[in-house]
């Protein structure tokens, strides 16, 4: 594997930029793996690509002078249904959309609990195992949905889990030394999501569309300031979705 991190410096928490290697002409990058990157406005011309896939945050994407971003959105979105009630201004959309999302999960655990001992805990090809997925979620809803939504200035549960680019981890609350096990995660999720479906039971048009009530100072995330109230809860629901495609993936994976 290719990892094109090596000799560059840090320009901030979760970026990297390239001294050299800004032009790659008749080279071999078979097997490459671009991981964390920001190939924003990268060009790749007179290339042979085959058995490539392309994970990530992907838009005005051409092939072959065909913009080709629009047909996935609508191939995803046919395949995925809720993804359309979680762009909805409606909190009843809203509703739907996380319980859709948390009955998607139950059958997960369901699936994870039948499959061998220790599974919950196996990562594959360096992505988060199953319990780390969930922890993240955890930290998901501490700080898009608590922090921002609500306006908590509350220290975030203490299992949940962050990107490493994430900075100032300890004195936000987690503990980055903790290795809950699968039960002890999903109790923390279960109280959470009742939290967040009594809020949607109750929440309005307009309180949806009002500025989020983000704290001053700092704490994680850095950019929510003026955001509305339905984007943050959109960042939530959003990533709930994202992940639970990546555990069902990853334990394909481990079932073959």
């Amino acid at each position: 594997m290719a990892h094109l991190l090596l000799n560059t410096p840090l320009v901030s928490a979760r970026r990297y930029t390239m001294l050299g290697m800004v032009s790659f002409e008749d080279q071999d990058l078979t097997d490459a793996e671009f991981r964390e990157c920001d190939l924003t406005r990268a060009r790749l011309t007179g290339v042979v690509m085959r058995d490539v896939v392309v994970d990530g945050l992907v838009s005005n994407l051409v092939v072959n002078g065909v913009e080709v971003t629009s047909y996935v959105e609508a191939e995803l979105d046919r395949r995925y249904p809720v993804r359309l009630l979680m762009r909805s201004d409606d909190p009843a959309d809203l509703r739907k959309a996380h319980r859709q999302l948390r009955d998607g999960w139950a059958r997960t655990v369901e699936r994870l609990r039948a499959m061998p001992a220790g599974s919950e805990h196996r990562r594959v090809a360096g992505e988060w195992s199953a319990v780390e997925t969930l922890r993240h979620l955890v930290f998901v809803h501490d700080s898009w949905f608590r922090r921002c939504c609500l306006g908590s200035t509350q220290p975030f549960t203490g299992i949940g889990l962050a990107s490493d680019f994430v900075p100032d981890q300890e004195e936000q609350g987690l503990d980055r030394a903790a290795t809950p096990d699968l039960d002890e995660v999903l109790a923390v999720r279960d109280e959470q999501s009742a939290k967040l479906e009594r809020w949607l039971a109750t929440v309005t048009v307009e309180e949806l569309s009002a500025v989020a009530p983000v704290p001053a100072g700092p704490g994680w995330p850095p950019y929510a300031e003026g955001k509305p109230v339905v984007e943050c809860l959109r960042v939530v629901l959003n990533e709930d979705w994202e992940h639970h495609g990546f555990c069902v993936r990853d334990l394909n994976m481990q079932e073959r």
